[in-house]
């Protein structure tokens, strides 16, 4: 026997194994063409590209949920706020964040309830919504106990209270708590009646409770400065309509909260303006207070909370609650970007996280995903459908590749606004922006410049319009260019000039496909305006029509016109060369 025959040779089994893997891989490999693996590999690419770019949580107009959860994670939620409430003995406060709390279905729901119930049932003090020696100081021994939640304005409507407080504001050695008191002596009020005639008491009381505030520091130091100078403003000028509004102000929030639920919001109010939006929102709004007034609290800025609900109306609360639901994390995220809360949909923590360090940079690798997915559908366009007899290099080809490639990047661009929900929809809504206005009362005349009237009537075009006309031209350009890449591609085939012909009539239905495109369009956005998806606009719907008729006329009438007339003539100019030659 010899060495090749030796089964037990390891040499030979070595080899055997190095060329076994060879011998089997060669067969799988060679019977792949070479074309059918780099579409394979060029399609791959781009539907994981489409994926990254749909699960990155970046938007221009709309924050994605899973920023909120991951903003949220470990802050305090609307029953740790109440709990806090209740370990510092404030059951005013504690019972708005179990509101809330149980609006965003707090998992401490029921701990933070028995917690409360243990609270109240204390009445061993005067209770203010919660222990307070300042108040309780001014009302020694002259005041009822009265529940735990018991707004502080109709306390001080009766008469005997408001004398206590007259008698205690009286001594007050702050200059500004002497000229608040000033304005009791305004006779010019519009919206209430002066506190020297009969049903003055309202005006008073809510005099008298911004001057008791003032004195115990429970406006914020900005707050303050504006209420100061807004009643010295008033007692130089002896007009009395922008003090008026900051008492309205007061005045609506003094008939829904207790003492210590109104004074822990002062503290956070930077300015008579946030002053306006929070009592305006609380007007208006009054199911929706226990979210606003606990998401202020958590967040520090009752400011930005209102200026969020007052831009984006009921979707702006229900954005809100959602938000508390996370925790003052999720609530600060939203309101400082002041963006609309997009839909539910799946996105790795991690990637979230990113989004939350980075938002620039994250969304500027979504866009680069979108872009990079549409040149590798060009990619695969040009694998599947090469120019014919290798004129690549040709100046027509580069044109069609251009026209490829300049529809494959609309494409991902696309698919990337396919992600924006809000993209095509106006920011806002007016639903809380209702002033009230008591007619019977104002003094000041209705304007009647006709100029002006005009100028406020006048109708505008939104942005939602002007995104809907972009978007139907841009489609058409993207019709329009294929046409001319299916014309350029049939001109440069080697065929005969008949068969051109021919295929040029089979192509007729693409070359109408404007008209398909701009009616589809303008059925859309009218079912789109008619449940309220996006603003009702006849301009906007109608628009994509009148693209359609422009691009199918130009594409038939400038360029298939002249191609078929080119083709006649080469046609009949090779009949003739045929009927030379024959002679």
């Amino acid at each position: 026997m010899n060495g090749d025959d030796n089964p037990f040779d390891p040499t030979r089994w070595r080899s055997v194994r190095t060329a076994r893997p060879q011998q089997e891989a060669e067969p799988a490999l060679a019977g792949v063409p070479p074309d059918l693996q780099r579409v394979a590999f060029f399609g791959v690419l781009s539907a994981f590209l489409v994926l990254l770019g749909t699960l990155l949580p970046a938007n221009w107009k709309s924050v994605h949920p899973a920023l909120l959860a991951r903003a949220g994670q470990g802050t305090t939620t609307a029953a740790g706020l109440g709990l806090a409430a209740v370990t510092a003995q404030r059951p005013g406060v504690a019972n708005l964040a179990l509101s809330a709390a149980m609006t965003v279905k707090d998992e401490q729901v029921a701990k933070l309830t028995a917690e409360l119930a243990v609270l109240e049932a204390q009445r061993g003090w005067t209770t203010w919504g919660g222990r307070d020696p300042f108040i309780e100081s001014v009302f020694k021994d002259k005041s009822v106990a009265r529940p735990a939640s018991e707004a502080i304005l109709p306390f001080l409507l009766t008469e005997t209270n408001r004398a206590v407080l007259r008698e205690h504001l009286a001594s007050a050695r702050s200059p500004g708590v002497q000229a608040i008191l000033k304005t009791r002596e305004l006779s010019s009020t519009t919206q209430f009646v002066s506190v020297g005639r009969p049903g003055g008491q309202p005006f008073e009381a809510t005099i008298l409770l911004a001057a008791l505030l003032y004195q115990g520091e429970r406006f914020s130091a900005l707050l303050a400065q504006d209420i100061r100078t807004v009643a010295e403003k008033a007692n130089e000028t002896r007009l009395a309509g922008e003090w008026e509004s900051v008492c309205m102000d007061l005045l609506t929030l003094a008939r829904r909260m207790d003492w210590i639920q109104l004074s822990e919001l002062l503290r956070h109010v930077p300015s008579a303006k946030a002053l306006n939006d929070f009592a305006q929102l609380a007007k208006t709004a009054p199911d929706n207070l226990a979210v606003l007034y606990t998401a202020s609290l958590l967040t520090h800025a009752p400011d930005k909370v209102a200026g969020y609900l007052l831009r984006f109306g009921k979707t702006g609360a229900d954005d809100l609650t959602k938000a508390l639901g996370h925790g003052d994390g999720a609530v600060r995220l939203l309101v400082e970007r002041s963006l609309p809360l997009g839909p539910n949909r799946v996105a790795p923590s991690f990637l979230a996280g990113w989004t939350l360090a980075a938002p620039r940079g994250m969304l500027t690798a979504k866009v680069i995903c979108f872009l990079l997915a549409g040149f590798g559908f060009f990619l695969v366009w040009r694998e599947l459908s090469p120019v014919q007899n290798g004129s690549r290099s040709t100046a027509g080809a580069r044109v069609i590749h251009g026209q490829r490639a300049v529809v494959a990047i609309a494409l991902g661009l696309m698919l990337l606004a396919a992600g924006e929900p809000f993209l095509l929809k106006p920011l806002g809504s007016p639903e809380f922006r209702a002033r009230l206005k008591l007619p019977v009362l104002m003094n000041s005349p209705v304007p009647t410049d006709k100029t002006e009237t005009a100028t406020k009537t006048k109708p505008r075009m939104d942005l939602s319009t002007i995104l809907s006309i972009v978007l139907f031209a841009g489609l058409q350009v993207a019709v329009y260019a294929i046409c001319i890449m299916k014309i350029r591609e049939i001109e440069m085939s080697t065929a005969s000039p008949q068969l051109k012909m021919r295929l040029m009539e089979n192509e007729e239905n693409l070359f109408d496909s404007g008209l398909y495109v701009g009616i589809a369009g303008t059925a859309t956005a009218l079912v789109l305006q008619v449940v309220q998806v996006i603003e009702a606009n006849l301009l906007a719907a109608y628009a994509s029509n009148l693209f359609g008729i422009v691009t199918v006329a130009f594409v038939k009438i400038h360029h298939v016109r002249a191609c078929k007339r080119r083709l006649i003539l080469e046609s009949q100019a090779e009949a003739e060369e045929r009927e030379t030659a024959a002679a």
